[in-house]
């Protein structure tokens, strides 16, 4: 594949989305994001690469500029999404392993800050690779964290003239959530998170802007009494005045934080993966509502491109059961695998979105939907 197709593809790694943990009554681990883009990139699917791959965290074969001090194998073997084009390493954009590491990357954009010198007893970390090689690599957040630290040195390297501007968030079985950022006066990691990420600015950042909507609740309020004048509650949903409805990344973050509290749980994993996509669908891009003011390189190769962002899928994965769910903005049928059964598997793997409307007629007329 051409040089320009794959810069096209780690074009793509910019965008936008939102990411949650959460937890079912069973106490089943789910972490899961959305997806906020003009496009997908070409050969992004639902990707399965065993235990036992060897792949390098620094340069890429196909720019002749591998790294061979970089070279590994992988420890435990993974789903989610992302593309094989790339031969020395796979790339995912999130996904869970056989441990139940779940996390991914999302759009950190004017934020990220990346170095020029690999610290001493580290090695290289090229930013595209990071979510396949810790969850390659890690059982826990806390090995992730460790990792982070004390391993490996994210390199301002550009990948086919790109250097996405990401960061990260991970959950496991314990039900922490931690998020990292790559900034200027270094790594942060931080530990025990409400659980959500969106994008710029930093986790920081959003964590204080919530003390701005302290008076959200889920309880309507009462009746309004104003010199004698009692004013009637007519509608509900009055307790959640203020909150904000647009699409940003703070709007978004004050959302999810605040659907996370009070959302209901679901009752087991199925019940609470259909809870937690409608609480995904209250931050998910609309088409049309997210105009793209620049659309990145395009090329040939690129399909589909709308000149618009919007919530291409969305992915929710379990800790215990290894299952990785997905939608798309097109199939709202839920779609699963699940990696109990790929790792009977010694080869890689990728299956299709799927991306037509599955409808489901329940009447024996032919005429129903027009074709």
């Amino acid at each position: 594949m051409k040089n320009t197709t794959l810069h096209s593809q780690f074009g793509d790694l910019g965008a936008g989305c939102s990411a949650l943990s959460w937890s079912t009554q069973d106490h089943k681990h789910l972490w899961g994001r959305n997806f906020d883009f003009s496009r997908l990139a070409d050969g992004s699917k639902v990707s399965y690469i065993p235990s036992g791959t060897e792949y390098y965290t620094c340069g890429t074969s196909v720019e002749h500029n591998l790294d061979k001090d970089t070279r590994h194998t992988s420890t435990y073997a993974a789903v989610g999404t992302g593309f094989f084009l790339v031969p020395s390493t796979p790339v995912l954009y999130e996904g869970i392993n056989e441990k139940g590491l779940m996390g991914g990357q999302l759009y950190y954009r004017n934020f990220s800050h990346f170095e020029d010198i690999v610290r001493p007893g580290t090695i290289k970390l090229q930013p595209p690779f990071a979510v396949f090689h810790l969850l390659a690599q890690c059982a826990t957040v806390e090995e992730v964290a460790n990792m982070m630290e004390r391993d490996v040195t994210l390199m301002a390297i550009p990948m086919f003239g790109t250097v996405p501007t990401i960061h990260w968030a991970f959950s496991d079985r314990t039900g922490e959530s931690i998020v990292i950022e790559p900034d200027k006066d270094g790594v942060k990691i931080y530990r025990n998170t409400i659980g959500v990420m969106t994008n710029s600015p930093s986790y920081s950042w959003h964590r204080l802007n919530l003390l701005n909507y302290v008076g959200i609740r889920d309880l309507d309020y009462d009746t309004l009494d104003l010199e004698g004048d009692r004013l009637e509650q007519c509608f509900s949903g009055s307790g959640a005045q203020g909150l904000p409805g647009d699409w940003s990344s703070p709007s978004r973050f004050i959302r999810l934080a605040f659907l996370k509290k009070f959302g209901v749980k679901g009752k087991d994993e199925q019940q609470g993966v259909a809870n937690m996509l409608h609480l995904f669908q209250s931050v998910a891009f609309p088409l049309g509502m997210v105009r793209v003011s620049e659309q990145g390189p395009i090329t040939q190769y690129d399909t589909e491109i709308v000149p618009y962002d919007y919530t291409i899928y969305t992915s929710i994965m379990c800790s215990e059961s290894l299952r990785f769910y997905f939608t798309t903005y097109e199939n709202q049928c839920i779609q699963c695998v699940d990696l109990n059964h790929l790792m009977a598997s010694p080869k890689k793997v990728q299956f299709d979105f799927s991306r037509q409307a599955d409808f489901h007629l329940l009447t024996s007329d032919p005429n129903s939907f027009s074709k």
